[in-house]
């Protein structure tokens, strides 16, 4: 079993550097390595794509250029995948470090196992860098939305956990680090109009009336706390499109 490693990077060469050393350091041996320089600041899914398409692995794994692997990390996920035949994709617990400091993660980003369309629609729980998934399944959900500057990693789950159960295992495997300035989610204010954007597109894939509610439920909350925020920062005619949007939408 081959994995290909791809490691998105914009102007972080050191952060960079300290990844890649953290896949080389793997128990597992049979990767290829990936390393996507975004020069034209394109984003996190055109260096992913660009990525996936040269990679030659069975599997394809993620790995963000400001995070770290612990070395067992490849080898636990393909034991797992390798016993457990009908999940395609699998992702993992992590620690979070900011400044360099450990943070407790909340309630609200609890993991989950199987099928989990459901707890996804709320926020990403899976993290980038934690998910490991063959790439035949990457490569039939047509990979990274490109149109989307962020969240595009909450969208791709959305569309994965849809359609195919998904393994968690509960062990910390990966190192996420923050609190560095050019974070692409400092650059962005109201996050929830990217989850949004993914959550209507979901409307055209032919859901289930139980499913279909559920998006409905979770577009109605997201247009609630995004209106909140236009009127916080003063941004009227922007509250008037989102509410306008929100009528059509969700009539």
């Amino acid at each position: 079993m081959s994995v290909s490693v791809i490691i998105p990077t914009h102007n972080r060469p050191k952060f960079t550097e300290e990844a890649i050393a953290s896949v080389k350091a793997q128990t597992y041996k049979g990767i290829e390595i990936i390393v996507i320089e975004d020069t034209k600041g394109r984003g996190p899914s055109w260096a992913r794509n660009q990525g996936a398409a040269k990679a030659k692995g069975r599997y394809l794994s993620f790995l963000d250029s400001d995070d770290l692997w612990k070395k067992k990390k490849l080898e636990k996920q393909l034991k797992f995948l390798g016993e457990n035949r009908k999940f395609k994709a699998c992702y993992t617990n992590e620690i979070w470090v900011r400044n360099g400091k450990h943070l407790n993660q909340m309630k609200k980003h609890q993991k989950f196992h199987g099928q989990i369309f459901e707890k996804c629609l709320p926020l990403c729980i899976i993290s980038a860098s934690s998910i490991l998934m063959t790439r035949k399944l990457f490569n039939e959900l047509g990979g990274f939305d490109e149109s989307l500057p962020v969240c595009e990693d909450y969208d791709l789950w959305l569309r994965m956990s849809l359609m195919h159960p998904v393994a968690y295992l509960d062990e910390k495997l990966i190192i996420k680090r923050g609190g560095h300035k050019d974070q692409l989610s400092r650059k962005y204010w109201g996050m929830d109009r990217f989850r949004i954007r993914a959550l209507e597109k979901l409307l055209g894939e032919g859901l289930d009336h139980e499913k279909k509610q559920l998006v409905l439920e979770e577009l109605g909350r997201k247009y609630q706390i995004l209106m909140q925020g236009a009127l916080k920062r003063k941004k009227y005619l922007q509250w008037l499109s989102l509410k306008l949007r929100s009528i059509i939408v969700l009539k």
